[in-house]
């Protein structure tokens, strides 16, 4: 008997120790698996990319290497989804026939794209440019991903009766086949995929004329739509909305724990590149980058709660290294000669036309949105700016006082060598203009000293908190301590005369500003970021407040100054300093030339000097609450006091 009870108690023991093998076991082989290839913020990107990295001059990129990334995927899983989180467009020459060839989502097509969704700058080229583009990418007989996106609000719009651009807009959707979701079938897996539009994403879209539901509301509602009506085994959300280092405004995180039944989140629009995946229960954010950098890839498994989890997930870099499909770089070729001759001819240059040679290690785009500080780069092209109008012959004979470059529309560096136009396209690409022609032109306002005061506060205090509002600068100088109260950062400001000699900022003299029109446009959106406290009215010569900002657009013999023809022609311009025909960037640019000085000092005279009215102001209603603070606590200790004494 007790032979039998020591061998049962064996049997007993090995069966618990086999019980988790066997479940794993089972759960494994009874889940079904999915591939992921994903993309997002690839900008135009078509072409691989001389950019600088970590300080070093690197080729990154290419639709036609990230072709062979995904094929080697598909040689192993033919069923691999391959999707886009959106801004496919805008970011180098090919952008120019966005609206006529719809060149960008032709090559999503080719890379074997399933679905995508728009981002804020698909309506750059506003709303006849997108419209353009989807009915030229549906009605091309090529291969075009299908496009999700499901928080439109087409009853909002419909009730206050559609403008002329929003039925334009309605018409091309449904020419394209738009549909808030999808069902896709890869292998024994049918996947939900659905697009989102951020709160971001519209507040950087100011020519977008269309309305959006509240993104978590819409996500939901299309999440149980879904559920009610699809069998499917996996929910996928192409995101425009972004993530964030602080969690509170990171709007796809806020997603993840809005709405816990989607199982995964594509992240794009704020460029992130996520090394590993954020997880919110069951719910996976993955973002690979900007620019096609990156070929984002992942593996998924079901559980036998019919969730899933991440078995693999890696960015596959897109270098050198990587070989080219010769066939889709022979179609990247064929589109880009169209550029030229579609485009570039209309202002005399070629895309491979070398208008400098440089020495100067520039900063990067990247640090002129991330580090708060004067950059190199920023000085460059805020010195072409004034340049070039002021070579102009505009019709306004006065000079450039001041040019302002915001951080959100430099889009590259220039790296060492050879500077072409494609170059110069590349690092300031976006928009169009009033005349239907891409690039953004410049505009001429006017501003009050003061105002620019103001200008130099909103790029101290505001910035920040909307990094693509830093400001660079020809004409200004100023120095700030990020460490001073908010609205009160700015220490000096002032200008200087062509002897570089200090010059006093009168308060109430106008000033000749140049910028971009984007900047113009969001003039708005700043002042909404500091409540309305800071703001500027930009006005004509007279003083007369400029109502539509299109009217501020410089033109010279007939056509718009275009922003990066404007850099174009700054850099042409330079000596040509080796005697070889070219033009030579000078080693002035290599060092800080005090447009912007940063004062890290903490000490109390420093922080209080010269205090602003904003910042009485705030010290006003500080001094104001602690008072109140102060006599209710002795209110308090007051009434505590006469109880005691009554208690006695």
């Amino acid at each position: 008997m007790k032979k039998y009870l020591l061998k049962l108690a064996v049997c007993c023991l090995a069966l618990a120790l086999f019980l988790p093998a066997i479940s794993a076991a089972s759960a494994e082989s009874s889940g079904r698996k999915v591939d992921i290839l994903f993309l997002h913020d690839t900008h135009s990107h078509l072409n691989s990319f001389l950019t600088v990295e970590n300080g070093q001059d690197t080729v990154l990129g290419g639709f036609a290497k990230i072709k062979t990334l995904i094929d080697q995927v598909k040689e192993t899983n033919p069923d691999a989804l391959v999707l886009d989180a959106g801004d496919f467009s805008m970011g180098t020459l090919v952008q120019t026939i966005y609206h006529t060839d719809a060149a960008e989502l032709k090559m999503l097509g080719a890379l074997g794209c399933d679905a995508a969704t728009l981002g804020n700058h698909e309506f750059d080229y506003r709303s006849s440019g997108l419209a353009g583009a989807l009915n030229a990418a549906a009605e091309s007989g090529e291969p075009v991903p299908a496009m999700v996106l499901c928080n439109i609000d087409w009853e909002a719009m419909e009730a206050e009766g559609l403008t002329q651009d929003q039925l334009l807009l309605k018409n091309a959707f449904e020419n394209y086949g738009m549909e808030d979701y999808i069902v896709l079938t890869k292998g024994d897996v049918k996947i939900a995929v659905f697009g989102i539009f951020g709160e971001d994403s519209l507040a950087c879209a100011p020519t977008c004329v269309l309305q959006f539901k509240d993104a978590p509301e819409a996500a939901a509602s299309v999440v149980a739509e879904i559920k009610e009506k699809e069998e499917v085994d996996m929910i996928v959300c192409l995101s425009h909305s972004g993530t964030n280092e602080e969690e509170s405004k990171s709007e796809d995180e806020i997603l993840a724990k809005a709405v816990p039944e989607i199982d995964l989140i594509i992240s794009g629009h704020t460029h992130s590149t996520l090394t590993a995946p954020i997880c919110h229960g069951n719910t996976y954010i993955v973002s690979c980058g900007s620019y096609g950098r990156n070929l984002g890839s992942l593996s998924m498994s079901q559980q036998p709660d019919g969730r899933w989890h991440m078995e693999h997930y890696e960015l596959l870099p897109v270098t050198e290294t990587v070989q080219s499909d010769a066939a889709a770089q022979a179609k990247i070729d064929l589109l880009m000669e169209k550029v030229d001759s579609a485009y570039l001819s209309r202002f005399g240059y070629t895309r491979q036309q070398v208008l400098a040679q440089n020495t100067v290690a520039f900063s990067t785009s990247d640090d002129l949105y991330n580090i708060h500080t004067e950059h190199n780069l920023g000085n460059l092209l805020a010195d072409a700016f004034a340049y070039a109008v002021n070579q102009s012959g505009d019709s306004d004979t006065h000079p450039v006082d001041v040019a302002i470059v915001p951080s959100g529309c430099v889009r590259d560096t220039f790296a060492t060598g050879d500077i072409t136009v494609e170059d110069v396209f590349n690092a300031y690409s976006l928009g169009i203009g009033a005349d239907g022609i891409p690039g953004y032109p410049l505009i001429s306002i006017y501003l009050t000293g003061a105002e620019l005061k103001t200008g130099a506060e909103i790029d101290a205090s505001v910035s920040d908190f909307m990094p693509s509002a830093r400001l660079y600068l020809s004409g200004i100088h100023f120095s700030f301590n990020p460490h001073r109260l908010i609205l009160n950062k700015v220490t000096d400001c002032y200008m200087t005369d062509e002897k570089g000699s200090r010059v006093e900022i009168e308060d109430d003299r106008l000033y000749r500003v140049v910028c971009d029109l984007y900047s113009g446009q969001m003039l708005g959106a700043v002042t909404d970021v500091s409540y309305g406290i800071l703001s500027v009215r930009p006005k004509f010569a007279d003083g007369t407040p400029i109502e539509n900002i299109e009217d501020a657009i410089i033109t010279a013999n007939g056509q718009e100054i275009k922003a990066w023809a404007a850099i174009a022609e700054y850099l042409a311009s330079m000596e040509d300093t080796d005697g070889d025909g070219i033009s030579n960037v000078p080693e002035s640019y290599a060092s800080a030339q005090g447009r912007k000085i940063v004062e890290n000092s903490r000490s109390i005279g420093d922080l209080l000097k010269n205090p602003n009215k904003y910042a009485l102001i705030i010290l006003g209603v500080l001094l104001t609450v602690l008072v109140i603070l102060i006599l209710l606590i002795l209110f308090i200790v007051k009434r505590i006091r006469k109880l005691i004494r009554k208690k006695a």
